[in-house]
């Protein structure tokens, strides 16, 4: 068929039934087709032929002939596009006899090589085609690029010719990188381009299914799929084939089963369980959380092909297409700090070196930018005021700086009609479906990261991510003013046994031990009070490699996270530690115990006995409300990115200065537990006082913690997480009464602060099912003087007594927490 085919194929409006047209969904980000991003707001005109959707792409590429390089930002990325293109184009071997593109690109039994030898092309080819470049133009270049492509189609990619290694490469990571360098270069391939597009249809044939086995393509990988498919068929002239790709997003053929744009809660039973779910988990190679990886890829992806289909023939129709702007706000935006993701969300990629220095979310802020002329006027707005944020607040990678000339222009268009930024992100965020936690305080965040029988351990395959053994085992990492803690070769460098918020056997384990596994334990989850910053959060950990067994809970109340742990039990260990803090050290920092400035300089170590606070300056304070013997180190580490990443990792050594706080319970610990308290940016004298204040009546108490229930008492707020059924007593601190449960469950009660205009004093009880397998909890509060007022519709409140009954049907709530209110 020929490029200006106007045959859409199959009539799109002839779809299933359920397809209905989205309102505002099929305006696409342009202010004409050779500049779509100069100006957001403006619709660009229709395509009915394929041969605009390829222009479209072209223009995606490169920004298209419209670019303003008397503007420094949009020159400095063209200068980029020159820079990648030029040291690659050097290099490569032109010779008749050659046995690879590149010297460095010589292993022809890694597939890896063979979609990174695209990639070079296809850099050498966009710095061709984009206007300003040292390149661009350049017949001798493209010459080169078509000489590259046509060898490759000879020797390694094409149909009669060997796959090996990952199949990712070949019907993804080369076919895309393949398909982009054809649209560029379509009006100098001449008849070579329909070689190249065979190649591509060959591995990538089917927009629903891949892999040699052709099994059903999934969540990103679906999304990837369909876009390969889509840019082959635009040049192509192939209606129809576009068609299956409009279709394949929302799994027509499979009835909605593995539709990416359908929440996984809508369709789990029938699908894979794989993509994105409504409280904003996003789980791919079935169990792993991945908002970080593969959601931003198909973020990413997505927003691209529908800029791509948008106003055509074979626009997305489909009503689920809405869903995208609640992954921007509910998967993305709380996952984010200042610019950086949140590790626990990054699956392997954090043993990548490309990935740190906040390049996960780069992904992210280009895919919203697509989304934003699309979206109906009220998700626009709210997208505008979160990336104007996102953009503004990351002082430590300046998105201008690294995003593309395209992205470059659409970004300063945004910034220049200057939307109402969304305010610093103060918010309790907890995602049952993937076992994790965010807690967002005014100057710091916070992440717990753990696993259950719902979720994997993490993800160690194509030899990455080699000492992730820990990295669910109840993992916290704090996010301060220190932008570049985890990146600048925080996870090469770190010690990997000690994390901080483990608890952990301290035996030595092989390569990639214990991944992709699940626990035997399905208690992990938690409760969290509405719109305050107040969550009970617990793991009945149950560690991979290891018979060792702990019960950890994190109260995260506004700027305190209560750590507690009981039952810490290992007959087998050799020895068992929980880990306080192991941070990457600024210049200058000091390590105070008790009012005392230990001089910790590299090489110093202490086991210091009855603690009852620390301080690490610029980190955290840290609180003993029962004293502890706390063990300290101060180390420079020196490591390689090698020894966690075979496959993209360097042999340099990177050194780290650290220092590690620890609590050692010994070999073979029965019934072990802690307590400790983290004060994020505290200063040393705040830290004092709050370690003074424990057990009095304006202080923490711990009011439980044993194998039954862990409870605390801060302030207004009383949460605890009951392991088995059983109660805990107030007693002082200004209120008695008692709070019982009949099972598994967490529990948070928060009584708010009166004011001049409301003298009551409301009071909310939040309660959750955190193993996700009770069909009922009932939790009993007798708290004198209470009224009830309303609850959530699964929630029955009755009189028990001087105390209330909240019975919550909790079958298929996945972990939400339901609330009562009273005064």
């Amino acid at each position: 068929m020929e490029n200006d085919t106007t045959n859409p194929g199959t009539d799109p409006a002839a779809g299933p039934n359920r397809r209905t047209v989205l309102h505002g969904m099929g305006m696409l980000a342009a202010a004409a087709a050779l500049a779509p991003f100069l100006a957001l707001p403006v619709r660009a005109a229709a395509a009915s032929t394929t041969a605009e959707l390829v222009e479209r792409w072209a223009v995606l590429q490169t920004g298209g002939p419209g670019l303003d390089l008397s503007d420094a930002h949009v020159a400095a990325a063209v200068r980029r596009v020159d820079r990648a293109a030029t040291t690659v184009l050097t290099t490569l071997d032109r010779s008749a006899d050659r046995s690879a593109l590149w010297p460095d690109l010589a292993d022809w039994t890694r597939s890896n090589t063979v979609s990174t030898t695209f990639r070079r092309l296809r850099s050498i080819a966009v710095a061709w085609a984009t206007p300003g470049t040292s390149v661009a133009g350049d017949g001798a270049v493209a010459d080169a690029v078509v000489d590259g492509i046509d060898w490759m189609h000879t020797h390694v990619y094409g149909p009669g010719l060997p796959r090996f290694d990952n199949d990712w490469d070949w019907e993804i990571g080369s076919a895309s990188a393949l398909a982009d360098t054809l649209v560029v270069l379509r009006e100098h391939l001449g008849e070579a381009l329909a070689r190249s597009t065979a190649a591509i249809q060959h591995y990538t044939p089917d927009p629903n299914l891949w892999r040699a086995d052709r099994q059903i393509a999934t969540g990103a990988n679906r999304v990837w799929i369909a876009t390969v498919v889509a840019v082959r068929a635009a040049l192509d002239g192939d209606g129809d084939a576009l068609v299956r790709v409009r279709d394949a997003l929302s799994d027509v053929e499979g009835g909605g089963a593995n539709s990416v744009l359908a929440f996984v809660d809508d369709t789990q039973g029938t699908g894979t369980g794989e993509g994105f779910f409504r409280d904003g988990s996003f789980l791919q190679h079935w169990k792993h959380p991945y908002n970080g990886g593969y959601g931003k890829e198909l973020l990413g992806t997505l927003s691209s092909l529908l800029h791509l289909l948008g106003d055509s023939p074979w626009q997305v129709t489909d009503p689920a297409l809405a869903n995208v702007y609640a992954w921007v706000t509910d998967a993305f935006d709380p996952l984010m700090v200042r610019g950086d993701m949140v590790a626990a969300v990054c699956g392997r990629e954090i043993a990548r070196p490309s990935k740190q220095g906040h390049a996960p979310t780069q992904a992210v802020i280009e895919g919203t930018l697509r989304l934003v002329p699309s979206a109906p006027s009220e998700q626009a707005a709210a997208l505008r005021s979160l990336l104007f944020r996102w953009i503004t607040e990351d002082t430590y990678r300046d998105f201008l700086a690294v995003t593309t000339p395209a992205s470059v222009v659409a970004a300063k268009a945004l910034l220049a009609a200057g939307p109402t930024p969304r305010g610093p992100l103060v918010a309790h965020r907890q995602y049952p479906a993937m076992d994790k936690v965010v807690h967002h305080r005014p100057g710091f965040a916070v992440s717990v990261s753990a696993f259950s029988s719902r979720v994997y351990t993490y993800e160690s395959i194509q030899n990455e991510n080699l000492h992730g053994w820990h990295l669910s085992d109840g993992m916290v990492l704090l996010y301060t003013d220190d932008l570049g803690h985890y990146s600048e070769d925080y996870w090469p460098t770190v010690d990997p046994y000690r994390l901080p918020g483990t608890t952990v056997d301290t035996v030595r384990l092989a390569n990639g031990a214990g991944h992709r596994a699940t626990s035997d334990a399905s208690w992990v989850g938690g409760a969290a009070v509405p719109g305050e910053t107040l969550g009970a959060y617990g793991q009945d950990l149950r560690a991979q490699v290891s018979d060792l067994r702990a019960l950890k809970s994190w109260f995260l109340l506004d700027d305190a996270v209560v750590c507690l742990g009981s039952g810490i039990t290992a007959p087998g260990a050799a020895g068992v530690e929980t880990i306080v803090e192991n941070r990457k050290v600024r210049d200058g920092a000091t390590f105070v115990v008790d009012g005392v400035d230990q001089g910790a300089v590299p090489g110093w170590a202490g086991a210091l006995g009855d603690v009852r606070w620390c301080h690490l300056t610029g980190t955290s304070g840290y609180v003993f409300p029962d004293g502890a013997r706390l063990h300290a180190l101060r180390e420079d580490r020196t490591h390689t990115w090698r020894e966690i990443n075979l496959k993209y990792g360097t042999d340099t050594p990177v050194t780290r200065p650290y220092l590690t706080a620890w609590l050692d319970h010994g070999a073979a610990p029965a019934g072990a537990g802690y307590a400790y308290v983290m004060l994020p940016t505290a200063s040393a004298e705040d830290t004092r006082r709050f370690a003074e204040a424990c057990g009095t009546a304006d202080g923490l108490r711990v009011l439980e913690r044993d194998e039954t229930v862990h409870a605390v008492a801060l302030g207004d707020t009383v949460a605890a997480n009951f392991w088995a059924a059983g109660s805990f007593v107030l007693g002082s601190a200004g209120r008695d009464g008692s709070v019982a449960a009949d099972g598994a469950a967490s529990v948070v009660v928060h009584t708010a602060t009166a004011t001049t205009t409301h003298w009551a004093r409301p009071t909310r009880v939040a309660l959750s099912d955190p193993t996700q397998m009770r069909q009922e909890i009932v939790v009993d509060v007798d708290l004198p003087g209470l009224r009830f007022v309303s609850a959530d519709p699964a929630l029955a409140v009755t009189r028990r007594g001087s105390g209330w009954r909240l019975a919550a049907r909790t079958a298929g709530l996945r972990g939400a927490t339901v609330t009562a209110s009273f005064v």
